[in-house]
């Protein structure tokens, strides 16, 4: 039996190399990005419509993901048009193609669509996006939502993945700072949020793709916890509590560079994955560990 066919938009980050990974094996794929970094991308905008339906019903796939995205908040903030244009507006173009040749649509959100005004956020709590980048994200939600019969629209929190290449966030921030000799990391113990390792997100896509469980989805590792308690960790993994001291600070230390608006807790439950029997999200401490071992090997002694 021929392999069913995917077709990846967006899939130059650190997400979409762990989206190669989980399921080139089984399936055929195309894999298009305006950062050709590997040998088995393609080149693509994704903005551009008639380009996007072009290769898309070229190479016909039974399966449309749209991962790519803006994800630098400040970026955002400066650039609203460019953000609303690549996070929004591409992400009806998707929907327009996938309709087009009925087919299911994964699209890829964030927990940051939430205020924080609550602790912790289930699939079904109301959104209240704070800046540009949460307002762009929770409309491609609603452009998928409402114009899609069979969809995934899944939620992920603090991404980690696709080691130093791949990774602009806060894994690859610290790992950075430790390369360049710093003893002395300034956390913020003011944000709490969820880490989502790509390879774990990807391979539960991938489950409730082939059970067919459409719908919106919270997709985030277990173990609720901050900023300040993921350095920790990780400093703690790489073996460094004696040679690196981590100092907690409010938001108001990093705000010059960090201005765009964050929620004061980002953090989401698995609540719908959990109640299909379809989450296998682990522990986030685990995927770090693991993500630290088989990413960072090396690393810091180059």
């Amino acid at each position: 039996m021929p392999k069913k066919k995917i077709y990846i938009a967006g899939c130059g980050g650190m997400l979409g190399e762990a989206f190669y990974s989980v399921f080139s094996q089984d399936y055929d794929l195309m894999c298009t990005d305006i950062d050709v970094n590997d040998d088995w991308l393609n080149y693509l905008d994704f903005r551009d419509l008639e380009s996007y339906r072009k290769d898309v019903e070229s190479f016909k796939p039974d399966y449309l993901f749209h991962l790519g995205a803006y994800t630098d908040l400040e970026y955002c903030e400066l650039h609203p048009d460019d953000t609303y244009t690549t996070n929004t507006m591409a992400v009806e173009n998707a929907t327009y193609i996938a309709n087009n040749l009925n087919i299911p649509l994964l699209y890829i959100s964030t927990a940051g669509i939430f205020d924080g005004a609550k602790d912790v956020y289930d699939d079904w709590d109301h959104p209240n996006p704070l800046g540009h980048y949460a307002r762009s994200k929770y409309a491609g939600e609603v452009a998928v939502i409402q114009n899609i019969t069979n969809y995934l629209v899944c939620r992920a929190g603090w991404m980690m993945g696709g080691g130093p290449s791949k990774d602009k966030k806060f894994i690859q921030k610290i790992m950075l700072q430790l390369k360049q000799g710093k003893d002395e990391l300034f956390i913020v113990d003011d944000k709490l949020g969820t880490p989502t390792y790509t390879h774990d997100f990807a391979h539960n896509v991938k489950l409730l793709l082939e059970k067919e469980y459409w719908g919106l989805y919270n997709m985030v590792c277990g173990g609720i916890t901050g900023r300040y308690e993921v350095a920790t960790e990780l400093i703690d993994i790489l073996g460094l509590n004696d040679s690196v001291k981590i100092t907690p600070v409010t938001s108001d230390y990093w705000k010059e560079e960090y201005f765009a608006d964050r929620p004061p807790s980002e953090r989401l439950i698995d609540k719908k994955l959990n109640l299909r029997g379809a989450n296998i999200m682990r522990d986030w401490k685990v995927c770090l560990k693991e993500y630290v071992e088989e990413y960072y090997q090396g690393y810091l002694s180059e």
